[in-house]
């Protein structure tokens, strides 16, 4: 199969989808059908584009025939790639939850298009090698969010919404005008080009100031301290396959996107802007970690360590050096498995017990033994605790930073991993191990009564995928570890990106 088809592929798969169930809006069973085949097709494509570029390294396609850096390139490399494979079976899971957890009303409005523009949108960030379009993307995932933030129209939801993209277009008016600034000194818009010509440039102070404004439009996207304030708002709002999505993937986005400029583009000044990007990681970490001490509701837990563990992600690409590039990219697909995974628990623990209130919950470990057993795996891994997945991912970290003698920083990140567990084991006392809370009987019957068989089922289909793939990591972190040390050889090394985007 051609470049060009496996890295547009991606771009059109979903829209196809979208569009497929645009038009079948007035059958529920035909939007659900599409939405399966086509998520599925989804994990074949990334998995074929997977593998071509760890085969070939980098592989381009210029779209129309136009050479860079004038026309449109799309580029895959190993960070993007792994990433697109991570979407695509993250894609997966949440399509199959979303059949018990979206209502009908909210399917009858498009969710299942939305989804897929979303989708499209992520894949399009990943795979894109020029700025302005990378800025395009963007506001195609906050337009998708938004629609799906927005479907169902309760006041909680509509709060958060409104939150959340005013936030973010704040954030892409910033990201603008850095595009904007950018351009009027190098005269182009293709990341590579851009690279090749600031080396030349005879105003570094210039580019530092410019590369701050990015600096603050990916960290109001990526809820780094102290730009995070919108995040615990609204994640918490919508149904759960939707909050899942958002956590697993839409900040990880953001991450990804961090890393590629702070290693290709703005790499003049790496002894100041990399120091406030280590600073901005120590103190996400921590915040974030006691802002989720301090909450009794378990996606409101869930979302604020989504910025405390964005911080060690932050760590990563401040280091700058190979190991720690490495780490973040470990880190990086991860905690898209692991985030995903506990906010699709949260919200069988919701159906099974009624509430998200930990107070309110209560007993489910000894009722449903597996779902406890699930939790545990993804709690842990979340905590890096060894031998979990997420303990690799911080053992690279604190490798990394013990090789430069970054002693405040690891010390940082090893005492967030003790809060994060605090709170794990917190939501596990509460949730799972205590008995059930007075008004409620003691046995299953209680749950039974709450969902179906068949919907339970559906349910925790896609949290077995995910814990499975959590377990692998752990047990096989050598494949991984990898693919991460290639990725990080390729953002550290930015000559063969650079050579392979504008090669004749």
């Amino acid at each position: 199969m051609e470049n060009h088809v496996l890295l547009v592929a991606p771009l059109a798969l979903p829209l196809i989808i979208a569009s497929l169930g645009m038009m079948a809006y007035k059958s529920r069973a035909a939007q659900r059908s599409i939405a399966i085949v086509g998520a599925v097709g989804q994990v074949i494509v990334a998995a074929l584009l997977f593998q071509r570029i760890w085969e070939e390294s980098i592989i381009v396609a210029q779209m129309g025939n136009w050479a860079a850096p004038f026309g449109i390139s799309l580029v895959g490399d190993t960070f993007s790639g792994i990433m697109v494979l991570a979407v695509a079976v993250t894609s997966l899971a949440i399509f199959i939850y979303s059949l018990a957890d979206i209502d009908e009303k909210r399917e009858h409005y498009g969710y299942y298009p939305a989804l897929a523009l979303l989708t499209m949108a992520v894949n399009g960030t990943l795979l894109t090698g020029d700025v302005f379009n990378m800025f395009v993307w963007f506001e195609l995932m906050l337009i998708s969010a938004f629609m799906l933030l927005s479907i169902g129209n309760t006041r909680e939801q509509l709060d958060g919404t409104v939150k959340y993209v005013v936030i973010n277009l704040f954030s892409s008016a910033v990201f603008l005008l850095g595009i904007a600034l950018l351009y009027g000194i190098v005269g182009s818009l293709n990341m590579a080009d851009i690279a090749v010509k600031l080396e030349g440039y005879d105003n570094p102070g210039l580019i530092t100031s410019i590369s701050i404004l990015f600096m603050v439009a990916f960290g109001l996207k990526a809820a780094v301290f102290p730009l995070f304030f919108w995040l615990p708002a609204s994640y918490h709002t919508p149904p759960v396959a939707i909050s899942a999505f958002f956590a697993g993937i839409l900040t990880k986005v953001a991450i990804y996107v961090i890393a590629r400029f702070y290693t290709l583009i703005f790499i003049q000044d790496v002894g100041y802007t990399h120091t406030i990007l280590l600073w901005v990681g120590g103190l996400t970490m921590v915040i974030g970690v006691l802002g989720a001490a301090a909450q009794y509701e378990f996606r409101k837990i869930l979302s604020i360590h989504i910025v405390s563990q964005i911080g060690y992600m932050i760590m990563g690409i401040a280091l700058f050096t190979p190991m720690a590039i490495l780490g973040t990219v470990f880190f990086v697909v991860n905690q898209i498995f692991v985030k995903m995974n506990l906010f699709l628990i949260s919200g069988i623990a919701n159906r099974l017990g009624g509430s998200f209130e930990l107070k309110e919950l209560g007993g489910l470990y000894k009722n449903y033994i597996w779902l406890g057993v699930m939790f545990l795996i993804s709690a842990f891994s979340l905590a890096g605790f060894p031998p979990m997945s997420g303990f690799w991912a911080k053992f690279a970290l604190i490798y990394a930073g013990l090789e430069i003698q970054a002693w405040v920083i690891v010390g940082v990140a090893l005492g967030v991993s003790l809060l994060t567990l605090f709170s794990m084991v917190k939501i596990w006392a509460f949730a799972f191990w205590k008995p059930l809370p007075e008004g409620h009987s003691a046995d299953t019957s209680d749950y039974k009564l709450r969902i179906s068989t068949s919907n339970l089922l559906l349910l925790a289909m896609p949290v077995l995928l995910l814990t499975l793939l959590t377990i692998l990591i752990g047990i096989f972190p050598e494949y991984l570890y990898a693919v991460s040390e290639r990725a990080a050889e390729q953002l550290m090394g930015r000559t063969e990106y650079i050579e392979a985007v504008l090669r004749p």
